[in-house]
């Protein structure tokens, strides 16, 4: 073979030895994406699905039976409470109102006439002029007139009571639902027939379950007029209130308490029935060490992140990680503030590789 070759292929040889040297890869770099432990003010926060639901809800029934005459509203109108909404035919109900004020205008005549004769005969029977039978007679039926005359008074009450029902109002302020009646029909007294439900939807409630274990620091901050924030959805404007209600049992199927809590609601953005995700504020814990979640790597020994030192070489950290935020968490032991750590990158490192930074992400700003 020509001494010409041999030295090619031997230096092709050594060349493919200098490279799989072990010591040349690991002083070859990594590349990562870095961000800052970030120290800031964060909020002990509850998510839950929750449910609208009115603050009080009436379904509206005749007190009287008769025909409609009027129907005062239209479906889905607000509606004070009070305001007339339907009108039932009133003359059969007038009618016996005047029968009863005639009745009761009978029988006061009646007993004032008993009564005079009682004080006309009271002084012969005490001198024995009338038979004591004959003045207790007078007395007894004075005393079954004044009876007749109450019981005509409460039918006249009654009466009035039922020409009044014949105007059937709103029970409560709110929003009307479908009206179930038309003008021409007959309704019945009895509660049986729904004519139309109000839901009173200014305030709102919005009821939600949380995990049974969060019962003891919701009872611990309960007094302190706790925020909820609810949202449909992402492009809605999340809406505050005040928690109003702690259920007095866990539910033992779901491991849940239920929760309320009270809307003003004055722009009418909740809607009875409509789901919304409540976020239940307990507390502001100050001063946390916050980093993105994406940095933490749970390993056999527990949590730890790669902290970048000053010679750029990447140095494992053990970290006790407390509850997420998001896209980021919280690191109650291992990380100071303004260190830096990997964020991106994580599986092709080792203790004491070399990085090369392709972005620092601040957690404040986002990724520039």
């Amino acid at each position: 073979m020509p001494v010409r070759a041999v030295l090619l292929i031997g230096g092709a040889v050594s060349a493919l030895i200098a490279c799989s040297d072990p010591r040349e890869a690991r002083v070859a770099t990594v590349p990562v994406t870095v961000a800052q432990a970030e120290q800031r003010s964060v909020p002990f926060e509850i998510m839950a699905p929750g449910t609208v639901e009115p603050m009080r809800a009436a379904a509206v029934t005749a007190q009287v039976s008769g025909m409609v005459t009027s129907v005062k509203f239209h479906e889905g109108d607000e509606v004070p409470e009070g305001a007339v909404l339907v009108e039932i035919d009133p003359r059969p109900y007038r009618n016996a109102l005047a029968e009863a004020q005639a009745t009761l205008a009978r029988d006061a005549i009646q007993l004032e006439i008993a009564r005079r004769q009682v004080e006309r005969y009271q002084g012969l029977a005490k001198n024995e002029g009338i038979a004591a039978e004959q003045f207790e007679s007078l007395q007894a039926t004075a005393q079954g007139l004044e009876a007749t005359l109450k019981s005509d008074s409460a039918n006249l009450d009654n009466a009035r009571l039922n020409l009044e029902y014949t105007s059937i109002r709103a029970p409560i302020s709110g929003r009307t639902g479908s009206l179930l009646i038309k003008e021409g029909n007959v309704v019945r007294a009895g509660g049986s027939q729904v004519l139309v439900t109000v839901n009173q939807t200014r305030p709102i409630l919005v009821r939600f379950a949380v995990p049974a274990p969060h019962l003891p620091v919701i009872r611990r901050y309960q007094d302190g007029n706790l925020v909820v924030r609810v949202q449909a959805n992402e492009d809605t404007t999340a809406l505050s209130g005040t928690l109003v209600f702690v259920d007095n049992a866990v539910d033992t199927t779901t491991g849940t308490i239920m929760l309320k809590a009270r809307f003003d609601n004055a722009s009418g953005a909740l809607w009875p029935g409509q789901f919304v995700t409540a976020t239940l504020v307990l507390y502001e814990q100050r001063d946390a060490i916050v980093v993105p979640i994406a940095a933490v790597v749970e390993g056999e020994g527990g949590s730890y992140v790669y902290v970048v030192d000053t010679d750029n070489k990447a140095v494992t950290r053990p970290v006790v990680v407390g509850r997420s935020l998001g896209d980021d968490v919280i690191v109650t032991d291992g990380l100071a503030v303004g260190e830096t750590i990997v964020t991106d990158g994580q599986l092709r490192l080792t203790p004491g590789a070399r990085v090369q930074v392709r972005n620092v992400r601040d957690p404040r700003r986002g990724t520039p």
